[in-house]
């Protein structure tokens, strides 16, 4: 049994997903780790870590809607009797970065899988996917850790 620890650097285009899954199988194969758990870990407060479909485009862009319909930007309606504008304090980096956080809450920032045969099990429309919900260019660092037979 073996430990591995490693990072995978993404740079993102902004706003949007990643499939990451390629890169997590590589790092497996790479380090010739047959069977085992994996541990997928985001260095991050603004971006996420997901598992969902990778057929049909149409399901993140959906997702990403949503996401936006209940985290909007600047501000949000209370869900009180008032239904008051709440203005968002944090906005130091702009008005994605309040909203990019609550994002981040609400979704992962760590993922754990099964591997066997050098590839993380997952269903057969599924990949792993970055979520980056700001609107800037960023790098994002993702953490490995492996624990697994060679």
């Amino acid at each position: 049994m073996e430990q591995i620890y490693s990072t995978i650097e993404i740079k993102t285009k902004g706003e949007g997903f990643i499939d990451i899954t390629c890169e997590i199988n590589e790092f497996l194969e790479e380090n010739n780790l047959l069977t085992g758990i994996i541990n997928i870990n985001s260095m991050h407060t603004s971006c996420s870590l997901i598992v969902n479909e990778n057929a049909d485009s149409n399901v993140l862009y959906d997702l990403k809607k949503y996401m936006k319909s209940i985290v909007p930007e600047n501000s949000y309606r209370s869900l009180a009797v008032n239904n008051e504008e709440v203005e968002y304090k944090h906005s130091q980096e702009g008005s994605d970065d309040m909203p990019a956080h609550i994002k981040t809450a609400l979704t992962n920032t760590s993922l754990s899988f099964s591997f066997i045969n050098k590839k993380i099990l997952l269903g057969i429309w599924q990949s792993v996917y970055l979520w980056e919900h700001r609107f800037d260019k960023k790098n994002r660092s993702i953490h490995l850790h492996a624990i697994g037979e060679k």
